[in-house]
């Protein structure tokens, strides 16, 4: 087995022509890879990635082989996956105003060169689902918005309609089985990949914490920060501390490690059902 990449939380393998697919414990915040762990985090994305997959099975192809033959030392937190040639964007669709979202409405009225309406608040729901990609920043480098026609640009109108399409549907789709179950999913990012026939695949991870924000909808409220089950926590912690957002990042404290595994548990199981 050879390690082909170690990224902010994963690590990708190559081994008998099949990529593995590994989640580690990491977590990062501002593109900066903090050095203390989530304990189970690599566990808790995988799990709840796979469970996503099935439930999108029928909108779109994904990449996973298998679960379960992995090497022994990944198991539970490592998936066999098809090699890809990835798609150079980062897909992201935002139902809800928050994040860099929200500072780039701030500052535009519009979010990658989509015109939202005025008056929106930090938490606002969007009229629409909106296609918001980015750039596919290296480790280290930031992601940066992107409009719809650069991506036309980049991978061709044809790609590029298939790109918005396919994550607004996806992001359709799980908003609303979250919904039901009570949470909020106000934005995510995904990665697709082209099969060796040209067919985009949806790869890496779908729907978690990492690649999401989620919220208990009972606490919603526009106008305010959100209560968070993902590394929002972390996020504002590492704020508060008035770090610089560079190298090297500060330890986390035990607190808000045990706070944040405990609210990655909450989303899991939530969303799927089942107790982790």
């Amino acid at each position: 087995m050879k390690l082909l990449h170690s990224g902010k939380v994963r690590d990708v393998y190559e081994d008998r022509g099949d990529i593995i697919l590994v989640a580690s414990d990491r977590v990062s915040v501002y593109d900066v890879i903090l050095p203390t762990l989530i304990p189970d985090k690599g566990k808790i994305l995988t799990r709840l990635s796979l469970w996503w997959f099935e439930q999108l099975a029928d909108i779109v192809p994904n990449h996973v082989i298998s679960a379960t033959d992995v090497p022994e030392e990944f198991a539970g937190r490592a998936v066999r996956c098809r090699r890809l040639d990835m798609v150079q964007v980062e897909c992201i669709a935002r139902g809800y105003l928050a994040g860099l979202g929200l500072q780039e409405y701030r500052a535009r009225g519009s979010v990658s060169g989509v015109a939202l309406p005025p008056g929106l608040l930090e938490g606002s729901k969007l009229p629409e689902p909106v296609f918001t990609p980015t750039t596919k920043a290296q480790l280290g480098a930031h992601d940066e918005f992107i409009t719809f026609d650069d991506v036309v640009v980049q991978e061709g109108a044809e790609a590029a309609e298939e790109l918005r399409r396919l994550t607004l549907e996806i992001y359709r789709r799980g908003a609303e089985l979250a919904a039901a179950r009570g949470v909020v999913i106000a934005d995510t990012k995904l990665e697709f990949g082209r099969a060796a026939d040209g067919t985009l695949v949806l790869a890496d991870e779908v729907l978690t914490s990492d690649s999401s924000r989620f919220w208990p909808a009972d606490r919603w409220e526009p106008g305010r920060p959100q209560y968070a089950f993902d590394k929002q926590l972390v996020r504002d912690w590492a704020t508060g501390t008035g770090w610089d957002k560079k190298e090297p990042a500060p330890e986390l404290p035990g607190e808000i490690v045990e706070l944040t595994r405990a609210r990655y548990i909450e989303a899991y199981e939530r969303i799927t059902g089942t107790s982790w």
